[in-house]
């Protein structure tokens, strides 16, 4: 199937950021993030990830917002690596 798309603005970002972090060019982006979008649609669950889902929240870190952001707080770790720095 082929596909034409425009991106702009933010999502434009997100694709050079994406490009740039992985290495990937705009295709394997786009074929890597159907595929992700499909399984968190369709429910499955990749047998690599489950280690990440029992570990987040655990070792009493204090905050009560720990389990329903988790996603945000990897996604944000994961920004400030590739960009060089760490919070």
């Amino acid at each position: 199937m082929r596909v034409n798309a425009r991106l702009e603005g933010e999502y434009e970002k997100q694709m050079e950021f994406l490009t740039h972090a992985t290495g990937m060019g705009v295709t394997d982006v786009i074929k890597t993030s159907i595929a992700h979008y499909y399984e968190s649609v369709r429910g499955g669950e990749k047998p690599r990830f489950r280690h990440l889902r029992a570990a987040a929240g655990r070792y009493g870190s204090g905050r009560s917002d720990v389990s329903s952001r988790t996603k945000d707080s990897f996604a944000e770790s994961l920004t400030a690596k590739h960009r060089g720095r760490r919070e």
